[in-house]
């Protein structure tokens, strides 16, 4: 594995060896002293483009519970906002001596063209890129519901896939980087997955993705499915306040929020996910986001163990993990 850019170039041999990983990195992670000295030497550049909270500092943990030099890098306030292009800013990076570069960019596709324009030699993590794919999210995500599908919440067994789950994605697809990923990878891992999202939220083209499609959520619940993915409104992308794409925030949330009435209709296995940041009171209640079925906080936790796996897999997959 050169560069982790998107789920779709990843085999499913390749995605299964990542989760397994993530498994060992989490198990290392009970330990009184979680520091590990695999990528001591190394220099880790998280570059980021777009605000961002638990992917920029989960990131972090990551490299520097692997024992790498972490070098964060925001664009606001650096030479970016005078107007330096992507290429001279990555150049720049590799001057210092950077082993790899954590990415997240405004703009789809900017990972990709980070790694193979051929401006630096380094390994690509994309840490999201415009509405396009974030891949250690959908990552984490599959880790998060293999141990509640398979194993009662228990670390899963290695080559633990999803056959026969049923995870049902409810919000803002349109400009979901997290569901295009988690469409992938799950489907991927043999889950069949729902979207659910109205029509003004939906891609263009999404009957040709590897899953179902309703406007409903009260379908979707009726079928009984094994997790609930809750995706907030993305404003930032909108033109404008509500951007059009629904009549109101009250409407929107009457229609598609996982509120009480719904939560108590769930299937009583279901686990309940958001990638964050929570627009409590709009997508999910706080009965829903604080309950002993919400796995929100463990999804954070098992971030940093898969960004762990990635960068182990990327700069030193010929060293024990357990060393």
């Amino acid at each position: 594995m050169k560069h982790l850019i998107s789920i779709e170039d990843l085999s499913l041999e390749e995605a299964l060896r990542l989760l397994d990983v993530a498994e060992a990195m989490a198990a290392t992670q009970s330990r009184a002293v979680k520091k590990l000295p695999t990528l001591r030497g190394k220099t880790v550049i998280n570059l980021f483009f777009e605000d961002s909270t638990r992917t920029r500092l989960s990131f972090e943990a990551a490299a520097k519970r692997l024992s790498a030099d972490v070098i964060n890098f925001s664009a606001k306030g650096s030479s970016v906002s005078k107007g330096e292009s992507l290429k001279d800013t990555a150049l720049t990076l590799q001057a210092m001596g950077a082993d790899a570069v954590v990415v997240r960019h405004r703009s789809s596709g900017a990972a990709h063209r980070l790694a193979h324009a051929g401006w630096i030699k380094l390994p690509v993590l994309n840490a999201g890129d415009g509405t396009h794919q974030h891949p250690t999210q959908a990552l984490l995500d599959a880790m998060t519901l293999r141990r509640h599908y398979t194993n009662e919440g228990r670390p899963a067994e290695p080559g633990s896939t999803l056959e026969g789950a049923h995870v049902v994605i409810v919000g803002d697809i349109l400009h979901s980087r997290v569901a295009r990923s988690n469409v992938d990878l799950m489907s991927m891992l043999g889950a069949r997955v729902t979207l659910v999202a109205p029509p003004t939220l939906m891609p263009v083209g999404v009957e040709g993705w590897p899953c179902d499609v309703t406007y409903d959520f009260d379908e979707a619940l009726a079928q009984g499915p094994d997790a609930v993915i809750m995706l907030r409104v993305q404003r930032e992308r909108m033109s404008a306040a509500g951007g059009g794409y629904f009549p109101s925030p009250a409407e929107y949330h009457h229609s598609y929020a996982l509120d009480i009435d719904r939560f108590e209709r769930l299937n009583k296995r279901a686990v309940i996910m958001h990638p964050g940041p929570l627009n409590r009171g709009l997508e999910i209640c706080a009965q829903a986001a604080d309950s002993s079925r919400s796995v929100i906080v463990e999804q954070v936790n098992n971030g940093v163990s898969v960004r762990m796996a990635a960068l182990y897999l990327l700069l030193a997959s010929k060293e024990s993990i357990h060393e």
